[in-house]
């Protein structure tokens, strides 16, 4: 486990070094650990090196790991995958940040179970930047509508939007980079507390730093390769 240590280390000093070239946004970034399939054992050694905040795709897992770790102080668990409605108690009961909306009906069930005992839940609007027919996340021209009828929802909190761009072409990255740093702006003149933009990985973080990215999600960078025989 010292490996994940040294890479988280590392990741932070990369992280640094980039903020110093933009000194205006050196404490406005926040790195996500994506621990999705990752073991309980791997995301405690990368808490008491530090991280806090982690990344999960699959409800169950999240429950399983945020009862497993709840004895670790101001752990934060941000859900990124999609939502399936019959999945969103679990994520209302353990998730304290959400970065996947991109239907009412989500938000609505999440509003609904959101305990009472906890802080509303903070929310990103997911968009589907890049057009992808198998990816979630809504039309860029349907984000002040959604964010219109989100906002409205109790126990909630609309705090920004999140992406994931489609991989590959640098020039066709850096323009959905860009074009969700606009929408970003865009949204903010309707709801100033959304200030969060949630985008860029482990392959393209400083990209996506370039315009504007608030929370980035680093998995392999940290843990190594996903082992994608682990499902739900």
């Amino acid at each position: 486990m010292n490996n994940i240590a040294e890479q988280l280390a590392l990741a932070y000093q990369k992280l640094a070094k980039n903020s110093e070239q933009q000194a205006e946004r050196a404490n406005l970034v926040q790195l996500i650990a994506v621990s999705k399939t990752k073991s309980d054992s791997a995301i405690e050694a990368a808490y008491h090196a530090g991280q806090r905040a982690f990344g999960e795709n699959y409800p169950q897992e999240l429950a399983s790991k945020a009862a497993a770790l709840s004895h670790l102080p101001n752990i934060a668990w941000h859900f990124i995958g999609p939502i399936q409605s019959n999945k969103t108690r679990l994520i209302a009961e353990h998730a304290n940040w959400v970065h996947s909306i991109d239907r009412l009906k989500i938000a609505e069930r999440l509003s609904e179970q959101r305990p009472t005992t906890l802080p509303d839940l903070p929310i990103l609007l997911q968009i589907n930047i890049s057009n992808e027919a198998a990816k979630s996340g809504i039309h860029p021209s349907e984000m002040l509508t959604l964010a219109k009828a989100v906002s409205q929802l109790p126990r909630l909190q609309l705090k920004g939007l999140m992406a994931i761009p489609a991989p590959g072409d640098w020039q066709r990255l850096e323009a959905d980079f860009a074009a969700m740093q606009q929408l970003s702006t865009e949204l903010q003149t309707h709801y100033p507390a959304a200030t969060e933009l949630s985008m860029g990985m482990s392959e393209d973080w400083q990209l996506a730093l370039r315009y504007g990215a608030t929370m980035i999600r680093l998995g392999t960078a940290i843990f190594g390769a996903r082992n994608y025989d682990k499902d739900e």
